[in-house]
């Protein structure tokens, strides 16, 4: 739909790209996306196309063998993954969080050594935060790390990890004490750790185990796993940027472009959503009419579009405000608030158009149905990101009694 959610500014290399990848997905992604989804399947052939294309580089500087992007670019090209199938997009957003993560704050080595691996798509990367009792609550992490020597042992359980299983490299965020005193404030004493592991479930490395893919209601085809650390060993030059206690820090800034892509995630699932809504508004009849010439159906379809646009102009503020450098956590809390409330409320009168087809599982709105909820939750609440938002408004207009 060549109307809607066109970005203003764009150079002629960004408008290749996503002509590219808007051809991607049209004929490798849609047509096998539902069948896939179903199966619970693994796209693989399609993710092995997206590192012929060189998506898996896409942010990573040349320097490294990636093609050395914008966030604003990643993000269009995201939305545009989503559209055909949201599960794709996840698979290399967890890639360039990491990939982001290293380089901005890793050592010298640590960018040498890992990212001309991930700019090929060789090395798919993982991030791990959450674990199963502390949902958004980041400061009550309790898997730990403790020095022993040259090494770092480390343990606990953790949870929601996308690509977790065919993932080879996961910034795994615990506590460690060491160097951090009693008393000290909980994000001031956590550290990214880069875990390196074989592909696979089960156990992956010596004292680390994968136990195998989570069932979700949808979001189907990429692995969702646990991670389990049990006396793991991590050299201490795996530690991210070489020095403990900055991982809450360097998380955030990885959660922040996680943000603009969910963000781009929802934009992309709601165009789809609107696509199939007023196509199948065109085809079907009722009282002699298709019931797009029904007025109840206009209003519908013009409340979606809104929506669309809206939430993609937020997105695209968000990618082009972190670009610039500046801090973003209030413009990608907006757009993650906006785009995935929106993409639910999109895909939901996409499927009351569809009528009790909608609920068949023949027509492609059914998956979206189950898919938008996921964006309502990943990378922060709806109720994280409206905290984030109002204290960072109290920030900017803090009254001077």
């Amino acid at each position: 739909m060549a109307r809607l959610a066109q970005t203003a500014g764009l150079t002629d290399v960004q408008q290749e790209i996503l002509s590219t990848v808007r051809d991607f997905v049209d004929k490798e992604i849609i047509p096998v996306a539902t069948e896939l989804e179903h199966r619970d399947e693994y796209p693989q052939q399609i993710v092995d196309g997206l590192k012929e294309l060189g998506l898996f580089g896409l942010m990573i500087p040349e320097e490294y063998g990636g093609l050395g992007e914008s966030l604003l670019t990643y993000a269009l090209c995201v939305e545009e993954i989503a559209r055909g199938w949201m599960s794709v997009s996840g698979i290399i957003n967890t890639h360039f969080i990491v990939a982001y993560m290293l380089k901005q704050h890793g050592t010298q080595e640590q960018k040498d050594h890992f990212l001309p691996r991930m700019a090929a798509g060789d090395i798919r990367g993982a991030f791990s935060m959450s674990e199963p009792a502390l949902g958004s609550d980041v400061s009550a992490i309790s898997s730990k790390a403790v020095k022993d020597g040259d090494e770092y042992v480390l343990t606990g359980q953790k949870m929601w990890l996308t690509n977790g299983g065919t993932s080879s490299l996961v910034a795994v965020l615990v506590r460690s004490d060491e160097g951090h005193p009693e008393g000290t404030a909980p994000h001031k004493s956590m550290t990214t750790f880069l875990v390196e592991k074989e592909p696979g479930f089960g156990e992956v490395r010596p004292g680390l185990t994968i136990p195998g893919k989570i069932e979700k209601m949808g979001y189907k085809g990429v692995d969702t796993t646990e991670l389990i650390m049990d006396g793991l060993r991590i050299p201490a030059d795996r530690v991210l940027g070489g020095a403990t206690g900055r991982g809450f820090y360097q998380m955030m800034d990885g959660v922040e472009v996680g943000r603009v892509n969910v963000a781009a995630r929802g934009c992309g699932v709601a165009q789809r959503a609107f696509e199939l809504g007023v196509r199948y508004a065109q085809q079907r009849h009722t009282f002699g009419k298709a019931i797009a010439q029904h007025q109840a159906i206009q209003f519908k379809l013009a409340e979606m579009a809104t929506k669309v646009e809206a939430a993609h102009a937020m997105m695209v503020n968000a990618a082009r405000k972190k670009d610039s450098g500046q801090r973003n956590d209030l413009e990608a809390g907006m757009a993650k608030y906006l785009a995935s409330e929106y993409c639910k409320e999109v895909v939901e009168d996409a499927f009351r158009i569809h009528g009790g087809y909608g609920f068949s599982k023949e027509y492609e709105i059914e998956r979206l149905y189950r898919e938008a909820p996921m964006l309502l939750i990943g990378e922060g609440t709806a109720e994280i990101q409206k905290m984030i938002i109002g204290r960072r408004l109290l920030e900017e207009y803090r009254f001077q009694g």
